[in-house]
Formats: C-alpha cells, sequence, structure tokens
C-alpha cells in the first residue's frame, strides 16, 4: 500500500509539471510573438511599409548636401576667378557641403572630366559644348552628357600681335609665330576656325604654340612669340598685363572672315571692343571681332535640387550688386536661359520656370496697381466735375 501510494503521488507530480512546461512554453511563445510583432511594423497587403522605408532611406540619402570639383581655365582668364567668386556663393547653400575650384585647360578637358566624373561643375565655350553633344571633332563617336545651368557672358575672339610684326588682319598671320591655346581648349578650337575662315591652316604659320594665356603673354613680350589668341571676357588681364610692358595692336576678325565664320558656326556672333573704354583697354579706336558664348554646364546626374539651387543662387549673386569679375557684368541675368545650345537641366528649368511665374505675378500686381491708380484719378476727376459743376449751380454771391 505504501508503494502504490508513493507511486500515485509520483504520477500525480509528473502530471503537473508537463502542465507548467506547456504553460511556460506557452506564455513564451506569446511573449517572443508579442516582441517580434512589436519590433517589426505591420504590412500593407502591398508591402507598404517595407516601400515607405526604402523611400525614407532615399530621402535621406539625398539629403546629404555634396561636394563640388568646379573646373575652369588658366588661372589667368575670367573662368578661375569666376570659380572663385561662385565657391562661397555656392558654398552658402544647405544642399553643398563644399566647393573646390581647379584650374584646368579649359573647355574640352572641363567636358572631359565632367564625363568622368572628376568634375561636377565647370564653365565652357558653346562651340565646344555644341561639338560635344554632337558627338563631333575632337569628341568625335562620344557624345557628352552634359546640361546647362546657365548661359553667360560672351568669349571674345581677341588677337593681339606685338606692333614690330607687321600683323595687322588674319591673313597676315600666315609666316608667323602664333600662339594658339592649349592643346584641346577652347581657345585653340576659336584658333582654329578663325584661320579656317581665313583660309589658313597651322601649316601656314611658322610657329604654333600651343601655349595658355600666361605663356603667350611671356613669348610675346621675349619676342618669341609674333601674334596670340585670347579667347576670354574682356578685358582678359593678362593683355591688360601685357600692355603695360609691350607695344601691341589688336588684330581684327571680321569681313569676309567674319562673314565665313557666323555663316559655317552659328553659335558665333559679332562682337565689337568700344574705344576710349577705361574697363576695356581704353583703346583709341574700336576693334571688330566675334564672340562665343559661355556656359555653365554639370553632369546630366545632379540631383534636380542642388542645380535648382546652384542655378538660383547664381542668378541672385548676379543681381546682388556685389559681382566681383568684371566679365559677370557682361550680359543680363535675364537672358540666363536663352540662346543656349546646351539642353538645360531639369533642376535649373524647374527655377527659370518659377522664376517666370513670379515675374509674371509681379508683372501683373504692377498692372494692377496701374489701374487702380487710373480708377481713383478717374473717380477724383469725377468729383472734381460734379464739384465744379454743384459750384456753377450755386447763387452767386
Amino acid at each position: 500500500m505504501l508503494f502504490a501510494a508513493l507511486g500515485l503521488s509520483g504520477a500525480l507530480l509528473a502530471g503537473c509539471g508537463d502542465d507548467a512546461d506547456d504553460k511556460a512554453s506557452s506564455e513564451s511563445q506569446t511573449s517572443s510573438s508579442s516582441q517580434q510583432s512589436e519590433s517589426t511594423p505591420a504590412q500593407g497587403e502591398n508591402g507598404s511599409t517595407s516601400q515607405s522605408s526604402s523611400s525614407d532611406t532615399a530621402s535621406a540619402e539625398q539629403a546629404q548636401p555634396v561636394n563640388l570639383i568646379f573646373g575652369t581655365g588658366g588661372t589667368g582668364g575670367s573662368y578661375y576667378p569666376i570659380g572663385g567668386a561662385l565657391k562661397s556663393v555656392f558654398e552658402a547653400s544647405d544642399l553643398v557641403d563644399n566647393v573646390q575650384v581647379v584650374s584646368t585647360g579649359a573647355s574640352v578637358q572641363n567636358i572631359n572630366n565632367i564625363t568622368d566624373g572628376l568634375n561636377q561643375i565647370a564653365i565652357v565655350m558653346s562651340d565646344v559644348a555644341y561639338d560635344a553633344i554632337k558627338g563631333q571633332n575632337q569628341f568625335d563617336g562620344n557624345p557628352a552628357d552634359i546640361k546647362a545651368l546657365a548661359g553667360m557672358y560672351p568669349n571674345v575672339v581677341q588677337v593681339v600681335a606685338t606692333a614690330d610684326s607687321g600683323i595687322h588682319s588674319i591673313a597676315d598671320l600666315k609666316g608667323k609665330r602664333v600662339g594658339v591655346g592649349k592643346v584641346g581648349s577652347g581657345v585653340e578650337q576659336s584658333a582654329s576656325k578663325v584661320l579656317e575662315s581665313a583660309g589658313l591652316s597651322y601649316d601656314d604659320l611658322a610657329q604654333v604654340s600651343h601655349t595658355g594665356y600666361a605663356d603667350s603673354v611671356t613669348g610675346m613680350s621675349n619676342g618669341n612669340i609674333d601674334a596670340a589668341f585670347f579667347t576670354s571676357g574682356v578685358p582678359n588681364s593678362s593683355i591688360t598685363g601685357l600692355m603695360q610692358s609691350t607695344d601691341i595692336t589688336f588684330v581684327p576678325v571680321s569681313g569676309d572672315v567674319a562673314s565665313k565664320l557666323l555663316e559655317k558656326y552659328p553659335y558665333y556672333e559679332n562682337y565689337e571692343i568700344p574705344a576710349g573704354a577705361p574697363e576695356r583697354y581704353d583703346l583709341g579706336s574700336a576693334v571688330d571681332t566675334v564672340a562665343i558664348r559661355n556656359v555653365m554646364i554639370v553632369g546630366s546626374d545632379m540631383r534636380n535640387d542642388v542645380a535648382e539651387d546652384l542655378t538660383k543662387r547664381f542668378h541672385d549673386y548676379l543681381e546682388s550688386g556685389n559681382v566681383s569679375v568684371g566679365a559677370l557684368k557682361q550680359f543680363d541675368p535675364a537672358s540666363m536661359n536663352q540662346n543656349l545650345v546646351v539642353p538645360l537641366h531639369p533642376g535649373a528649368e524647374a527655377y527659370y520656370a518659377t522664376l517666370a511665374e513670379n515675374g509674371d505675378a509681379a508683372k501683373s500686381q504692377s498692372d494692377s496697381d496701374a489701374m487702380a491708380g487710373e480708377a481713383t484719378s478717374s473717380d477724383a476727376s469725377a468729383s472734381d466735375d460734379g464739384q465744379s459743376k454743384a459750384e456753377d449751380k450755386a447763387p452767386q454771391s
């Protein structure tokens, strides 16, 4: 009986143990399920939570400020100081962390650098940009995927020669030593086209020097170069410096040479360097030449918000009255999106659309104010007429 009682007691205890384990296991599973439910957001039928999380991550990445390498040109031209002036303008944006301004071989190199991802923004000449998007000449078979933020000032083809060289026309460059700009630069592109329009080529020159502005000035000062091409804004600081030490003459690009150039290359336009303008060399007589517009470009992969903000800040800077580089004072900010050979970046296009809407709204308000003023004037006139008629009818004392 004792053994039987002990056996029955053990069975009862074993049964209670199984119930406790099952209960603990059930509570554990419930707790685990509850924790998993709390840690994992509920998803909709289409996985909306996952998409929302992915979207938030993309938005966070897009909000990150960017670093920009700004491709310019030689230190003696206008591109480099413009980059320096715009560095602080662009860095004031919450979307931009840092802007590094670099001196380059100018237009062709700048476009290649953007294509290769080495630069994110640059200034180039329209003729080189035109060739790049068409995939022709130096970009043969390799069209560049670039976009414009803004059109800028005209790049003026300035050909100068030493006074004792006997050079007074483009035709006179035959048999002379000529600086044509760095290889692949926009200056060299202009030089070859101008020479071509005059029926000349490099083979017709006694010496072809692929020199930048500074080296061309040095060569002319030392008597090693007879003439040189400077395609930039007016004035070009290198030419201004050369005039301090060397007697020079400006060679016109006019007549048949200019006509042939404009006919074949429609992105050229006529330009006159005025006489008696201290800020433009203070020449004794005007010089007729040609010019090509400059364009600020970026890669097509630049974020829309960044492109829009850069365009806005550039426009606001031009309108601020604080422009420090003379070349940027030589064009109307209202023309920034006009007559461009490079397609506008969608971000820049959005800014110009907003600018136009604000302009239309301001004009509408101005017209409304003017109409209100006319109506007030008309009411006042009517009141005066009524008062005058009442006075006419009043008995005279």
